[in-house]
């Protein structure tokens, strides 16, 4: 049985830095986002990938976290973390919580 996502944590995300790209990259198709539900689920979009999340709680350092593999085309404020590519490129990224400014962005 897997530990419930850690509330803080759950939520939508703006992605707002990767070491691989620029915020203008990040952001080509929408908005670059990671998003965690309760439900050990989630999605994540940037340049232009898309996919899904299986998640799995996790703690780093005594600080609660969250694992994850996808599958697809501070102070609880940001997030950070590293994707990699199946055989590919890997890319570190920040991300902080979606707001309404964020939302408008994406129409």
């Amino acid at each position: 049985m897997t530990r419930p996502l850690p509330r803080r944590l759950v939520g939508r995300w703006r992605i707002t830095a990767m070491s691989c790209w620029d915020r203008e990259a990040v952001d080509l198709v929408a908005p670059g986002f990671i998003e965690f539900a309760a439900d050990g689920t989630g999605q994540l979009g940037f340049v232009a990938v898309t996919g899904q999340l299986d998640c799995r709680a996790s703690e780093r350092d005594g600080c609660p976290g969250v694992e994850f593999t996808w599958e697809g085309v501070d102070e609880g404020d940001t997030i950070e973390g590293h994707l990699f590519f199946h055989l590919g490129d890997d890319s570190s990224f920040r991300a902080k919580p979606f707001t309404g400014a964020d939302e408008r962005e994406e129409l």
